[in-house]
């Protein structure tokens, strides 16, 4: 399990010394911390591992939008920082798949729900998303899907 993983990072972090490693993984249990007690009062909950990715790519996301932004506003120290992080979330999050294996993924499910056309295309996005989860880049895959809808 992917939460293990970063238990055990955070104590080899501890043992090393590492304090900005340390620091990122603790934020990381901060943040599954929260998204385990949102999820007390939810009618179902979804797998470990699921829970975990959904957590690494959000905060993946809003480390590359602060990047962005620091470099914008000529702040590199604090774009450093958040490069930093952004490595060791990325580093607990599985290998995400390539544009084959996307285009092959996203062939296999259109033709295996009989998609026909882009009234079809909510449907297909779903399915990948459900199957695919934590794999593949969701804002990559509509034009994958698109394409393979149009054609």
């Amino acid at each position: 399990m992917i939460r293990d993983d970063i238990k055990a990072a955070q104590v080899a972090a501890m043992k090393a010394g590492e304090k900005e490693r340390l620091a990122a993984v603790r934020l990381i249990l901060a943040k599954l911390k929260d998204r385990d007690i949102e999820l007390r009062t939810a009618k179902s909950v979804p797998d470990d591992d699921v829970i975990v990715v959904d957590v690494l790519q959000k905060m993946g996301k809003q480390r590359r939008e602060s990047i962005t932004m620091f470099e914008q506003g000529g702040r590199d120290e604090l774009a450093a920082q958040e490069k930093a992080e952004l490595a060791v979330i990325e580093s607990f999050l599985p290998a995400m798949m390539g544009p084959d294996e996307v285009k092959a993924a996203v062939a296999a499910i259109v033709s295996e729900i009989g998609a026909a056309g882009p009234k079809d295309m909510g449907r297909v996005m779903a399915e990948v998303k459900a199957r695919h989860a934590g794999q593949i880049d969701m804002s990559t895959v509509s034009g994958v899907v698109k394409a393979a809808l149009a054609g």
